[in-house]
């Protein structure tokens, strides 16, 4: 993947020296999966109180492990911006900026204004404005701060446990929880929290979780195709990269890896054909048009 031309965001915090995966619940704990997380949000929609927010999980990582608390730094260390110098951080920096590129272009043909996100690296544990953040939950994107959480060891451990190398592979995954903020912008999110607190199963619950991650997925598709357009990123097997990766983390391979079996109404981000399936879709179309997932549910 070509990258190391393009220009570095202005929105990253380097908060490295001092953890998510999809959408982090406001006021969860790093060590929450989600079905503990998707739990609370059903007791607290039985109880009467709307859950804060949709869908908590182990973005792209169920299997990590790691439920361990670690203490985060003081937030007087977390405020201000900064480029990161080491190549890793410098290629999540440029892929950064190309969605801002792509998603103020594409936002603008359609007559709105992107507001861009903020990107925070950190190594163990932070806080977010949705809870503590720990590597072992993956990346996470909080939309009560509008920030993406990376811990960019992330990486290593897709490449080291589920062979899914390459920087294109690694651009899917930041791609991807940007197209999280986008679901955010343009509604999707709130929605999907008021179906969430009408849902009257945990199966119910998971099914909208699911139908989330593959909007995102698709996303990803989309930014990808313009990205591709105008920056020509793409070499020669970067697209296989990411459909590697999308598929490494399905919810059917992650179960059946951890337990030996699928249990479907489990999922929480989809199989690893729909996740394929809905980032090819993105990507062969670039028209976030595609990406319904919903189609009346909500």
């Amino acid at each position: 993947m070509r990258w190391d031309d393009f220009r570095s965001s202005d929105n990253v915090e380097d908060r490295r020296g001092g953890g998510g995966g999809g959408f982090q619940m406001p006021g969860g704990r790093g060590g929450l999966g989600i079905g503990t997380i998707i739990v609370v949000g059903l007791i607290g929609w039985a109880l009467g109180i709307n859950p804060v927010v949709l869908i908590g999980g182990l973005e792209a990582l169920n299997g990590l492990g790691g439920s361990q608390q670690q203490s985060a730094p003081p937030p007087s260390r977390q405020s201000q911006p900064s480029k990161p110098t080491d190549e890793m951080g410098r290629f999540a920096s440029a892929v950064l900026a190309q969605t801002e590129d792509v998603w103020s272009d594409i936002f603008r043909a359609d007559g709105k204004t992107y507001q861009d996100p903020k990107l925070v690296l950190f190594s163990g544990a932070t806080r977010s404005a949705c809870g503590g953040a720990q590597s072992a939950m993956g990346p996470f994107y909080c939309p009560l701060d509008q920030k993406v959480y990376l811990d960019l060891s992330f990486f290593n451990e897709m490449k080291r446990k589920f062979n899914a190398p390459g920087d294109f592979a690694a651009a899917y995954v930041i791609a991807h929880e940007v197209g999280h903020h986008v679901q955010n912008l343009i509604g999707i999110l709130p929605k999907v929290q008021q179906a969430q607190a009408r849902a009257s199963s945990r199966a119910e619950a998971n099914a909208l979780s699911v139908r989330v991650e593959l909007m995102a997925d698709c996303l990803a598709g989309v930014w990808a195709y313009h990205a591709n357009a105008r920056f020509r990123i793409l070499a020669p097997g970067d697209v296989e990269e990411a459909l590697g990766a999308a598929s490494a983390i399905g919810d059917d391979r992650l179960q059946k890896q951890s337990q030996g079996f699928a249990v479907p109404d489990s999922f929480t981000h989809g199989s690893s054909q729909q996740r394929v399936s809905w980032f090819t879709r993105g990507l062969k179309s670039g028209n976030m048009q595609q990406c319904n997932t919903f189609q009346g549910a909500i």
